[in-house]
């Protein structure tokens, strides 16, 4: 393995026994570029070219409150498969935020945990009491990467391959983007929605291969809402108007709480594609939070749609002598208890119907990206450790046969979300490979794993050691070299 080093960036964090600075979560500074990655176990395989991006949260300032783990500064890194051989780089996402705090030496703005004014100064983008840290999500469009922020943010760009940097992606409306955006690789298209305290309360847009915004409309919302992901099928974009959300009284205090709201169904919006604010069809649903969706696709008179419904929207704090009890909860999987489910949405009576798929809690699934808008057979998604925000293992569902296989990993090694990476020119949905960073704590180690996704449950074909332990974290995107090509 050979590395290169970037120039040390300024940190002013100092230690704590804060549980998301921590062991798996404690913040990686350090920036650089490795090529001829070692092999731990097994050999690179040579039916595998692209590049798996994860974007990171890794605090470089101490706090000026209480620390929330969705605060940290955002940092991609990446691995890049070619020819049998693997590199990988890390990059901190030079946003404004982070450029005025390096400037300043400390942080400037409070978090997700913190009271009204505890920021410093304004930030930027759709919510200016926060820092933009684009620290969530990572998508491909049009060769370009786009990372994102948990609120609506403004949206960075970076090349997939170099990590090289080119600031706000140049269509981001004045609200900014959501956490989630979708791409669809069959038409060239990223669709997207923003949410706002303002009237309307949400925005629907799509942009075209050349990076022009194409569409950009209205969905009324009757107050404001925290909407978090989205999906499509190949007519239909599909939106949410869930009763998990700001309580309006103390929202008109400056302070951000969510709460249930009883009696409140669920809805979910169908945008025909390019249609316009009166074209959209809503369906209500059993009342519920969604934070990530899986896929949708026609058939017949209906709209199918899975995604990971929560028994447990508002779930009550963990104990913790700390004070972070309620955070905790609110990033445990095992507290909120999401279920793999289906809605079917009937296009011709305006009925749900509503199929449970799984009763087990498993979340931050992921299909092959070939099939998004259309049918898909099978599902990857993570388990994860109870009372923490770690994955431990994947659950691999064949929707077709109602089978499903679990890989489990070894305690103390914590994956993130893996994408599917389909073999070179195969064609079958699961001809290809699982992809994730592993955080070892047993060993302080970092690395990344391949698992064939035809049998999850031999476990990886295939272990690369990086060049140092890295943060746990956990959206992330397969770009296939093909997918990039088209814009070279």
């Amino acid at each position: 393995m050979q590395i290169e080093r970037l120039a040390p960036v300024t940190s002013s964090l100092q230690p704590s026994n804060h549980p998301y600075l921590n062991h798996a979560w404690t913040p990686q500074h350090e920036e650089v570029t490795a090529v001829d990655l070692d092999v731990i176990e097994g050999a690179i395989p040579s039916d595998i070219d692209g590049v798996y991006l994860r974007n990171t949260e890794n605090q470089l300032h101490q706090p000026l409150g209480k620390y929330h783990p969705f605060d940290g500064d955002g940092m991609i890194h990446q691995i890049d498969f070619s020819g049998g051989t693997a590199s990988y780089r890390n990059r901190f996402v030079r946003t404004r935020c982070f450029q005025a705090e390096q400037d300043a030496g400390r942080s400037l703005w409070g978090g997700l945990m913190d009271r009204p004014g505890t920021s410093k100064r304004p930030g930027f983008g759709a919510h200016g009491s926060l820092k933009d840290s684009s620290s969530t999500d990572i998508v491909v469009h049009a060769g370009k990467a786009i990372s994102t922020f948990y609120q609506c943010g403004e949206g960075y760009v970076l090349d997939p391959e170099t990590l090289e940097q080119s600031g706000v992606a140049p269509w981001v409306p004045l609200d900014g983007i959501s956490a989630h955006p979708k791409v669809d690789d069959r038409t060239g298209e990223l669709l997207f929605f923003n949410y706002s305290k303002h009237a309307p309360f949400m925005h629907y847009g799509v942009v075209d291969a050349a990076g022009r915004v194409t569409d950009y409309i209205p969905v009324p919302l009757p107050g404001p809402r925290l909407p978090h992901d989205m999906t499509f099928s190949e007519n239909w974009s599909i939106v949410n108007d869930l009763p998990m959300f700001w309580d309006q009284e103390l929202l008109e205090r400056g302070i951000h709480a969510a709460r249930i709201h009883e009696g409140i169904p669920s809805r979910f919006a169908l945008i025909p594609r390019h249609g316009k604010t009166e074209d959209i069809r809503w369906f209500e649903a059993s009342p519920t939070y969604i934070l990530h969706f899986l896929n949708a696709y026609e058939e017949g008179d209906e709209v199918l749609m899975d995604a990971y419904f929560q028994d447990n929207p508002q779930p009550a704090p963990l104990p913790n002598e700390d004070g972070y009890g309620h955070m905790m909860a609110y990033v445990d999987e095992h507290s909120f208890l999401p279920r793999l489910h289906r809605w079917r949405f009937n296009l011709a009576d305006g009925t749900t119907t509503e199929e449970r798929l799984d009763d087990r809690t498993l979340e931050f699934g992921m299909i092959d990206g070939r099939v998004a808008g259309r049918k898909h057979r099978y599902v990857y998604s993570t388990t994860s450790k109870p009372g923490w925000f770690l994955f431990n293992g994947f659950v691999k569902h064949d929707l077709d046969t109602g089978k499903s296989w679990t890989l489990m990993l070894e305690d103390g090694r914590y994956a993130s979300e893996a994408p599917f990476a389909p073999r070179v020119e195969s064609t079958a949905e699961d001809d290809g490979y699982l992809v994730s960073f592993v955080t070892d704590e047993n060993r302080g180690t970092s690395e990344c794993i391949l698992i064939d996704a035809r049998d999850i449950e031999a476990g990886p074909v295939c272990r690369i050691a990086l060049p140092h332990k890295i943060s746990s974290g956990t959206h992330s995107h397969w770009a296939d070299r093909t997918v990039l090509r088209r814009y070279g």
